[in-house]
């Protein structure tokens, strides 16, 4: 009798832990469908929204929510990380050679480090939020945006200096000058953002057709 009821619970057990594999394949399934390749165009709003159109929707929905132009946004991914999901910084190399560790954290299409990612979560609640995926590195960067416009006074639409308070955080702002490298970054954000301002001029409308699309 005794052996009876082991051999039922250990076949239950098999049982769950079977549905459970098959529940976290399915999420990591859901995951990884919500990232996706790097766009063919990177340097074309209209060709990576018309490749990527959820993208667009995503974009979209954070320019309304936060006030952060699409433009913007956009540029500061294609120079954080190009577009690609699993971007992460270099590792450093111990003699030039050995390869060691990553000099921060960064990871994802916005490059966020997981202190200031957690702060986003906590901040709005989004808490399954994933660096991965192009909607919360979107609505991440909105946020930025917004916190930098409240702490710093920086217009969401000063694309070179919300580039700088992107890149060195709220608290180092202040010293972007003595780092040459950055202030040519923000610069190639900045081009970057007023281009895909007039690409976006030119099919804005076409894009927001479908406006019954949800995701």
């Amino acid at each position: 009798m005794i052996k009876h009821k082991i051999h039922i619970y250990l076949l239950y057990s098999k049982k769950v832990i079977r549905k459970k594999k098959l529940i976290l394949c399915f999420l990591t399934l859901l995951v990884v469908s919500g990232c996706s390749s790097i766009p063919k165009n990177t340097s074309n709003a209209c060709s990576i929204f018309s490749e990527k159109y959820f993208w667009f929707k995503n974009a979209l929905a954070t320019e309304k929510k936060w006030g952060a132009p699409i433009e913007l946004q956009m540029a500061i991914i294609k120079r954080e990380s190009s577009f690609d999901w699993l971007a992460k910084p270099e590792r450093t190399k111990i003699f030039k050679v050995i390869p060691w560790k990553r000099p921060s954290s960064s990871f994802g299409y916005s490059q966020a480090v997981i202190g200031t990612w957690d702060m986003y979560k906590q901040d709005t609640g989004n808490n399954l939020a994933l660096r991965i995926r192009f909607k919360d590195s979107s609505d991440f960067i909105g946020w930025y945006i917004h916190q930098t416009n409240k702490k710093l006074r920086i217009s969401k639409k000063d694309y070179y200096r919300q580039y700088l308070a992107y890149h060195e955080g709220w608290g180092n702002y202040k010293n972007y000058k003595n780092k040459t490298n950055v202030v040519s970054y923000a610069r190639e954000v900045s081009s970057q953002a007023r281009k895909y301002k007039r690409q976006l001029k030119k099919c804005k409308s076409r894009l927001d057709r479908n406006k019954f699309i949800f995701f």
